[in-house]
């Protein structure tokens, strides 16, 4: 029996491996892993400039105004009181003389004018005397026109007194907001008059540090629109007058003055400038961007590019320090090329 099943057994093991070689060949072959592909690192791009030679300045830039050199404080001396009636606003043209300030007179405009009253009746008295040839009339009568004289003074100057008057022609330029009723103190500025004949540049500068640096007699430019007039310095905070006014104290330390031979025709008081006041001045430099020159850890350098396009660092001493270009002095060569930032 068993020799009988060994030839079907064969056929049997031949049909299976063939079955499996078969299912073998049926399945797709694996498929090889695709290699990344190669790609360039893209190169850095810099903003630069190339060192060159030229002109720099430090300069103080800003806008001024035109104000007077020659102005009155207008004040009550002798003793304040209550504002009846202001009689002028900025902007005013008066002239010497006029009444800028009236204070409540409480009666005295009539008590003046009756002791005009006894004045003129005195003169009267002693003409009548006079005419009279007597003696002893007329001795009386000079002396009542002595005593009515005396009053009649007193109080015209206690009159004067209550107004304020201009003691120059020129403009308005400041009125105490003032209403009445209001009460002022003696020795309070309540008007201010400028001469518009008479006018120079009033800088205001901030930077403390830009201010120390300005002495008088620097030069400057004044830029009326299209047009621009040459100047100096004429009073800075360390020139300036002394004054025990807090307002003119803090006006005069943080302000630069500025004077000009001629002005254009419609210069008037308040018109605004601008203004460039040159520091420091040098010709044939080598300088760079001020983007371009770094520091760190109190070392001061630049970044170079090489023919390789490769960065460098160098360090370098500068001068000049302009609004937006500075002095190299040393470290770099006119044509190299700085890297900004």
């Amino acid at each position: 029996m068993l020799q009988k099943l060994k030839p079907l057994l064969g056929i049997s093991c031949a049909l299976l491996l063939g079955a499996s070689l078969t299912g073998c060949s049926l399945l797709p072959a694996e498929e090889e892993a695709l290699k990344p592909p190669l790609v360039k690192p893209a190169e850095e791009n810099y903003r630069t400039v190339t060192v060159e030679r030229g002109d720099i300045s430090q300069e103080i830039n800003g806008s001024g105004s035109l104000e007077s050199t020659n102005t009155e404080l207008v004040q009550f001396k002798g003793q304040g009181g209550r504002i009846e009636k202001v009689n002028v606003s900025a902007g005013d043209q008066v002239k010497k003389g006029d009444v800028l300030v009236q204070l409540n007179l409480d009666g005295l405009d009539v008590q003046l004018k009756e002791l005009e009253l006894a004045l003129a009746k005195t003169k009267l008295w002693v003409k009548q005397a006079t005419l009279a040839d007597n003696t002893d009339d007329l001795k009386l009568a000079n002396l009542q026109l002595e005593i009515d004289t005396i009053k009649y003074e007193r109080l015209l100057s206690t009159f004067n007194s209550k107004q304020l008057v201009a003691g120059m022609n020129g403009q308005v330029t400041f009125v105490e907001e003032l209403k009445e009723g209001d009460f002022v103190e003696p020795y309070q500025t309540l008007v201010i008059i400028s001469d518009p004949s008479q006018l120079r540049v009033a800088l205001r500068v901030e930077d403390a540090t830009s201010m120390s640096s300005v002495e008088v007699g620097y030069p400057a430019q004044v830029i009326f629109g299209s047009q621009t007039i040459d100047g100096k310095v004429v009073q800075t905070p360390s020139s300036a007058p002394e004054t025990l006014n807090p307002q003119l104290l803090e006006r005069y330390s943080k302000t630069v003055y500025i004077k000009m031979p001629t002005l254009p025709a419609d210069a008037k008081i308040g018109m605004l400038t601008d203004v460039k006041i040159i520091l420091q001045h040098r010709e044939d430099i080598l300088k760079i961007p001020r983007s371009g020159l770094r520091n760190f850890l109190g070392r001061t350098f630049v970044r170079t590019l090489d023919e390789e396009n490769k960065v460098r660092e160098i360090d370098v001493e500068t001068g000049i320090k302009g609004s937006t270009e500075i002095e190299i002095t040393k470290g770099l060569e006119e044509g190299t090329i700085v890297v900004l930032q």
